[in-house]
């Protein structure tokens, strides 16, 4: 059942709990976390971002997800990641995304909000939902991408000038009228390489304050303890996908590496979708409190 991302996230928000976006870079991804969803009777969100358009471009794997999400027994919200620029917003919007992130984040504050508002009113107008960003999420060098470079909490002096400030995430939703919101708050896109040190009460300032569901960026990772806390706090969408990659990475060696299964591409590619489902499983499970 495909849906936006609206609908999930404003029944998220009022039950505390958070709903997965995993981001399917391939139809074995993506089967898998339709699989998932529907075995836990769970909504999800299917993600593609830019970044991966050199496994498979938006116009080729967007109609997949959208198929995938229209069939499925569980609502499906197809969403585009970090979308650059209007215009990569309204081509995910003609091809039929349910909902989209326009990412200003590294441009200065007044400018975030004119092209947030911008893309807004556009996706608004045809029913779909809009994500901003509002901070500075860590990068992993192991992600690194087209002027994208690694950075961690040890590069700045002051976290408190690239953490998301609840005042200006006020201003910022009344101002763009934006559905939800990504925040910075001290995780990490890509793999963690030590345990991240979240500022968990800013989660709930910003709640308190902009009164809209708030995203995790860079979920992968984080302990279930701080998970169910940021959760509680208002997060109500959570980007995963570093760590379901590499179990379904961990699942082809292993089945490459016996020697009594036969050299057949599409029988590991069902045993890494095993392995990508049983992952996205376990982070469905404790995003939604059970």
């Amino acid at each position: 059942m495909l849906v936006t991302g609206k609908q999930l996230l404003q029944h998220a928000m009022k039950t505390r709990t958070a709903v997965g976006a995993f981001n399917a870079t391939t139809m074995e991804a993506a089967r898998a976390i339709i699989q998932a969803a529907e075995e836990l009777k769970t909504p999800v969100i299917l993600q593609h971002a830019h970044i991966h358009d050199d496994l498979m471009p938006m116009e080729e794997i967007g109609p997949l997800l959208i198929f995938y999400a229209k069939r499925a027994s569980v609502p499906v919200c197809v969403h585009l990641d970090h979308g650059a620029s209007f215009e990569r917003c309204m081509q995910a919007i003609r091809l039929g995304f349910t909902s989209v992130m326009i990412d200003a984040s590294s441009s200065p504050f007044e400018e975030n909000i004119a092209c947030t508002a911008e893309v807004v009113r556009a996706a608004h107008a045809a029913g779909v939902s809009v994500e901003a960003e509002l901070g500075h999420v860590f990068t992993s060098s192991i992600v690194q991408g087209e002027g994208c470079t690694a950075d961690s909490s040890s590069d700045y002096e002051d976290l408190n000038t690239i953490y998301t400030n609840p005042a200006d995430a006020k201003r910022f939703a009344e101002q763009t009228q934006v559905d939800s919101l990504a925040i910075a708050f001290g995780t990490t896109h890509g793999v963690y390489l030590t345990e991240p040190k979240l500022d968990l009460p800013r989660v709930a300032e910003i709640r308190s304050a902009a009164g809209i569901p708030l995203v995790m960026h860079g979920g992968s990772g984080v302990s279930e303890a701080d998970y169910r806390t940021a959760i509680q706090n208002g997060i109500c969408k959570i980007n995963y996908y570093t760590y379901m990659n590499t179990a379904g990475g961990k699942a082809a060696k292993a089945y490459w590496d016996n020697p009594e299964l036969p050299l057949f591409y599409d029988k590991m590619s069902l045993a890494a979708t095993k392995a990508m489902k049983q992952d996205v499983k376990h982070a469905m499970q404790i995003f939604s409190g059970k």
